[in-house]
């Protein structure tokens, strides 16, 4: 797994948590937490995919 999609995740899963205590609080900064935890997840998403590509790539060339 790629470095970068992991700390993607991390920090997705950090800031859900800190989602939930924001709400749990009643304060409504807990939005700009689900915010970025779904910035973070597309990022994560997206860093997965691009690794995955680059390894198809890479079977294809090594292949051919």
């Amino acid at each position: 797994m790629p470095r970068l999609a992991l700390y993607a995740l991390a920090v997705c899963v950090l800031t859900v948590v800190a989602a939930v205590v924001s709400f749990v609080q009643c304060q409504w900064i807990g939005v700009v937490w689900v915010l970025m935890a779904g910035l973070s997840s597309n990022m994560a998403w997206f860093y997965l995919r691009r690794a995955k590509a680059e390894r198809q790539r890479q079977q294809q060339t090594a292949g051919a």
